[in-house]
């Protein structure tokens, strides 16, 4: 099996290397790339391999510019710090999403499920690639949280929630209702439970769900200004590198 990864932090690749050889030894690393321009060009010179590594954030833009130059035929796993991303990664021929920092099981993980995907073609006359990438790749998300309030411990659906956010440096939930409980996760922690196709990090400090959304405006500096269908305690701002990523997520979702 040949692979490329592209990553532009070199000490991340050297690692990832490292752990493709561990648990893939058959495997080669043919290729590592730092960039977008880097990687159209030997993607566009050179025979595709049969797996690809790829970070999301390149040192020249988001790795999906690459895919708007070259038709990329093979299976991806993408390895990224920023879990917003999956939604556009899903449509991108992914076979896994990793979020950093990764280890050694997340890789061999990572390598059965593109495993299973071959034997899925090798027994099936008329495969479905993307039911079954749905199936491989779509995580469905938490259905609900526990919350403590009034001394007493309750579950909050999750379709009821409007949105997460940071209050007094904790993490709080507020429902559709207005009703507020408190989390002891972190925004982080929270994020990698929820389906991405329902709900979206705005920012540092909210976690909103699509069906809270009233609309959007255009704010200074390109940035957008969400509403939602109820108040928030503050304006709820995307700066304008993901403002793209969110609009993409709100039209294909």
């Amino acid at each position: 099996m040949n692979i490329i990864i592209i990553e532009d932090e070199l000490k991340a690749a050297r690692s990832l290397e490292n752990m493709i050889a561990e648990v893939r030894p058959q495997a080669k690393v043919i290729a590592q790339l730092q960039s977008i321009d880097s990687s159209v060009r030997y993607l566009t010179e050179n025979k595709q391999p049969d797996l690809i590594f790829m970070d999301i954030q390149l040192s020249d833009g988001l790795c999906f510019e690459i895919f708007k130059s070259v038709k990329i035929t093979c299976p991806i796993i993408f390895c990224t710090a920023f879990d917003e991303y999956s939604l556009e990664a899903f449509k991108a021929n992914s076979v896994d999403y990793v979020l950093k920092p990764f280890s050694k099981t997340d890789i061999a993980d990572a390598f059965k499920k593109v495993d299973e995907l071959k034997n899925f073609f090798q027994q099936s006359i008329m495969p479905d690639l993307g039911n079954l990438l749905s199936q491989i790749a779509q995580p469905a998300g938490k259905k609900s949280f526990l919350v403590f309030k009034h001394n007493k411990y309750t579950t909050v659906s999750t379709d009821s929630i409007a949105f997460f956010y940071i209050r007094n440096e904790a993490t709080s939930i507020m429902c559709f209702d207005q009703q507020e409980y408190s989390l002891n996760q972190s925004l982080d922690q929270v994020i990698s439970l929820l389906s991405p196709v329902q709900f979206f990090r705005l920012n540092r400090q909210y976690i909103v769900n699509f069906n809270a959304i009233k609309e959007v405006e255009h704010y200074f500096m390109r940035k957008l200004f969400v509403k939602l269908t109820i108040p928030t305690p503050e304006k709820l701002l995307i700066n304008k590198e993901k403002a793209p990523v969110f609009l993409n997520w709100l039209e294909n979702r």
